[in-house]
This record gives structure tokens, C-alpha cells and sequence, in this order.
């Protein structure tokens, strides 16, 4: 008979682990597709707003930094009040925020309750994360890391489409309101499930918060105004620039020389958790930038309505949340390490089907090149998010996460600017390059401006003709871009370690429901 396989003693041990888990990841859905649910809502909230259209993306920048700069915080918060009363605090003001939102009458209104439920959000993921690694063993640390990768990769990748169906059924409204239900849940079983923590009266080290944040801030204000103002041809860029640099700089020497500075930097000499938040990084780059540049190719160049835009991107999200499940299964099995460098050659090889779209093709490319990248997506975001934490000490958990989490977003915003950013770009250059191919004075273009009638009706037609062949080269080589970004990647694998002993739960922190 074989003897029985020797699991280590998680950190923290609860009475009901699997109700505990699933009170923390409908929370965590419900903020994760928050992130994405309202872009697609965006013009009928413009009009019932009265808002510009740059006065209207402030809806989405608002929350966004707001999220930015409170997710470093959640270590302190939770030291300071506890884990169980600030993820209820986050939870309750994150719904109530969410019914604000769909209540709100005018564009202040509407960007006040954001700032507080990106505030509120911010929390949310990163004590999810934590909790989840502190109540199971190290042994179990795949699996876990896998039920929230589920939640954390699939919710953006079905945010647009439920979104867009919310506001086509009913009204814009209704992608805020939706929240009220779910958080009601989540509140519910939360309040049953999760266990008190112990309370460390930790001092705040404001100087050093206030650097990070202005940092942080200044970062997602570059990232979001950007595209607006042409980049670096604007001060306001250079400025956001600037502060950043210079806030994160006065951060890290406070950090190295206070006595008690807000965040302990022992925690990046772990070297899986600082390989972990490059890696992230890169992450969320090639994930967020995919679905931020689907979406207008499938509606503006393709002529995909909303509903049907969101289930040709269905099969994403459904290898996604598949991959994740069986990695988590196979991570005692296998070195994660073949598993990320496999995930990663699955999402470059799908971006490279990808760069073989043309306007005349049907759906079936499109779903089998965005299965294949949630399919590789997931098999590395389940043993990164493994390795990057299996070695790090029980006490920086939580700020491990929140770091992690900020970093990704970070990441995110990168790859959404940046792909924005080249499709510009390249779409001046590609529309330069083939309108200089045309030639007027040929016999057949000679006898197409007869056929319709003179010459302005043809250059009105051949203009339409060249933008739409521009903008779709343009998106291929974004495709490309992006690819390469996914491939340089792979050797960083490298650095990683494959694990460690496990650690020996904190008894500060092992507690009982």
C-alpha cells in the first residue's frame, strides 16, 4: 500500500475552505469585470451624460488610477483593520458605489462613485490572492492559483461581451447595476466564511505612500492621455513623465533608508517573486492589448455587431478557463517552468495565426487563433502566479499581491497605449505607402471614373477602400509586435526557480473559524 502522500500545514487553517474560496471569487469576478465591462457602454453614456468624447474616457481613467494608487495599500489596511474587516469594507463599498454608478445623473457624479469603486476594487484581488495562498499548502498552491486565475484572466475576456449585451437588452445602466447582486452574495458569504486575522498596529509611512502614489498616478495619466495629445509632442506628457520618474526614485531611496518605510523591499530579493513581476508584466501587455484591439477590428472593419463581436471572442476565454483547471492539476507533476515556456510558444504561435487575418475571412481563424491564446495564456498565468510565491515568506504575502496585481495593471495600460499607439502610427504610414500605388491615369481607373460618373465619386471610393486596407495592415502588424513581445519573453523563464521547501505556517496567522 502506498503511504500517503505528506502535505505541509498551510498558514492559515478555516473550517470551510471550499465556501471561503468561492465567497472570495465571486468577489473577485465581480471587480475583475468591472475593468471591462463598462468600455462598450461608453458612447450611450456620452449622450445621457451630456459628455465630450474626452470628457466621457474619464470614466474609465478615473477608476483606473484610483485603483493604481489604493493597491499599495492593502498590506497596510490589512495589517491595520484586519483582513475579514477591510475585504468586507471593500466588498460593501464596491457595491454600493456600483449601485451609485448606475444611478448617477451627471459626468461629476459619475466620476466621483468611480474613484471610490476603483478605491474599494483595489483591495479586493490582492487580499484574494493572499487569502487563497495563505489557507492552502504549499502542495495545493497550482490548484489555487488556478481558481483564481480563472477569474482573474476570463473575467476581462467576457466583460465586453456582457457588457455589451446588458446595454443592447437594457440600458448602460444596467452594467453598474448588475454588481448590486452579485455583491450582496459575496458580502453574504464573506461575512459567514472568512476568518478574523490578527491586527498589526503598523505605522504609516505617508512620505513614502504619497511618492508611490504621485508615481503611480502620473503613470496612468501618461498611459491614458497619451494617445490623446500625440504622445511626446505634448508637455503634459513629458511632465506626467517627469513626476513619475522622480516619485519613484525618491520612493526607493526613503524605502532603503527609513526606519519603517511602507513597503519592506527584503521582498524583492526573492528572486521568483521579482522574475514573477517581469513576467506579469509582459502579461499583462499581450493580454489587454489582444482585447483592446479585437473588439474595433471585428465592429468597424468587419461590420461584426456588439453580440456577435463578443461570441466570436468567446472561445478566448473559454481556453482560458480550461488551461487553467488542467495546469492546476498538472502542477505537482511537471516543472512549471515547461509549462510557461509551453503557454508562451502556444500565445506567440496564436498571435502568428493571427497575423494572417484579412477582411474576406470568416469566423473560424478569429475563434481558433483566441482559443489557442487562452489556452497559452492560462498555462502561464497558473505556474507563474505558483512560482512567484512559492518561496516567499508568510509576512509579505499581502504585499507581494497588491504589488503583483499593480504591476499587471501597469502592464496592461503599457499594451493598450502601446498598440494604439503603432496602429496610429502605422496606419498613416500604410495608408502613405498604398495611396501612392494608385494609379489615376491608367486605362482601367480611366474607365472606372466614367462608369461613375467623375472623378471626385472614384478618389471619394478609392480613399475608403485604401483607409480600410491600411487600418487592417496596420492591426497585422500590431499582431506581430506583439508576438515578438510574447518571444523575447521566454528566456527570462530561466531565472525562475522551480520551488522551495515549504515554509513553516506563521502561528501568528493560523486561526479557525
Amino acid at each position: 500500500m502506498a503511504a500517503p502522500e505528506t502535505v505541509s500545514a498551510p498558514a492559515v487553517v478555516v473550517a470551510n475552505k471550499g465556501l471561503l474560496t468561492f465567497a472570495i471569487m465571486l468577489a473577485t469576478i465581480m471587480q475583475v469585470l468591472d475593468t471591462t465591462i463598462a468600455n462598450v457602454a461608453l458612447p450611450h453614456m456620452r449622450s445621457s451624460l451630456s459628455a465630450s468624447q474626452d470628457e466621457i474616457n474619464w470614466v474609465l481613467t478615473s477608476y483606473i488610477v484610483a485603483a493604481a494608487i489604493a493597491t499599495p495599500l492593502t498590506g497596510w489596511l490589512a495589517d491595520r483593520l484586519g483582513r475579514r474587516v477591510l475585504i468586507l469594507g471593500a466588498v460593501a463599498g464596491f457595491t454600493i458605489s456600483s449601485g451609485l454608478c448606475g444611478l448617477a445623473q451627471s459626468l461629476p457624479e459619475m466620476v466621483m462613485f468611480r474613484v471610490f469603486q476603483g478605491i474599494c476594487g483595489a483591495v479586493m484581488v490582492p487580499l484574494a490572492q493572499s487569502t487563497l495562498l495563505d489557507i492552502n499548502p504549499r502542495e495545493k498552491f497550482g490548484q489555487a492559483m488556478a481558481i483564481f486565475g480563472a477569474g482573474i484572466m476570463v473575467g476581462p475576456i467576457i466583460g465586453p461581451t456582457l457588457g455589451g449585451w446588458l446595454t443592447e437588452t437594457f440600458n448602460w445602466r444596467a452594467v453598474f447595476l448588475v454588481n448590486l447582486p452579485v455583491g450582496i452574495a459575496a458580502l453574504t458569504a464573506l461575512a459567514l466564511f472568512m476568518p478574523k486575522s490578527k491586527i498589526n498596529l503598523r505605522r504609516f509611512d505617508f512620505f513614502g505612500f504619497s511618492m508611490l502614489a504621485i508615481s503611480i498616478a502620473c503613470m496612468q495619466l501618461l498611459l491614458d492621455r497619451g494617445q490623446v495629445v500625440d504622445w511626446f509632442d505634448a508637455v503634459e506628457i513629458w511632465i506626467y513623465l517627469g513626476v513619475s520618474i522622480s516619485g519613484l526614485w525618491v520612493f526607493i531611496v526613503h524605502c532603503l533608508t527609513a526606519e519603517d518605510p511602507f513597503i519592506d523591499l527584503a521582498m524583492f530579493k526573492d528572486r521568483n517573486f521579482a522574475t514573477g513581476l517581469i513576467f506579469i508584466f509582459v502579461v499583462g501587455i499581450t493580454t489587454f492589448s489582444g482585447l483592446a484591439l479585437l473588439p474595433p477590428l471585428l465592429q468597424s472593419l468587419m461590420g461584426y455587431p456588439v453580440i456577435e463581436t463578443g461570441m466570436v471572442m468567446a472561445p478566448r476565454g473559454v481556453g482560458t478557463f480550461v488551461s487553467m483547471i488542467l495546469v492546476g492539476r498538472l502542477m505537482g507533476k511537471f516543472d512549471p517552468r515547461i509549462m510557461v515556456i509551453a503557454g508562451l510558444v502556444i500565445s506567440a504561435w496564436s498571435l502568428y495565426m493571427m497575423t494572417g487575418f484579412n477582411l474576406e475571412m470568416d469566423q473560424t481563424l478569429i475563434m481558433t487563433s483566441g482559443a489557442l491564446q487562452g489556452l497559452g495564456l492560462g498555462m502561464v498565468f497558473v505556474p507563474l502566479s505558483t512560482l512567484a510565491f512559492v518561496t516567499i515568506k508568510p509576512q509579505f504575502r499581502v504585499d507581494a499581491t497588491s504589488f503583483f496585481s499593480l504591476v499587471r495593471n501597469v502592464g496592461s495600460g503599457v499594451g493598450i497605449s502601446m498598440v494604439t499607439a503603432v496602429l496610429a502610427q502605422m496606419l498613416a504610414v500604410n495608408h502613405a505607402e498604398l495611396g501612392e500605388r494608385v494609379d489615376l491615369s491608367s486605362p482601367a481607373m480611366q474607365q472606372a471614373i466614367g462608369a461613375v460618373g467623375g472623378n471626385n465619386s472614384i478618389m471619394a471610393m478609392l480613399d475608403g477602400l485604401v483607409q480600410q486596407q491600411a487600418a487592417m495592415i496596420a492591426y497585422l502588424d500590431d499582431f506581430k509586435l506583439m508576438m515578438l513581445v510574447t518571444l523575447v519573453s521566454i528566456p527570462i523563464v530561466f531565472f525562475l526557480k522551480s520551488g522551495g521547501k515549504a515554509d513553516k505556517p506563521d502561528p501568528t496567522h493560523a486561526m479557525a473559524e
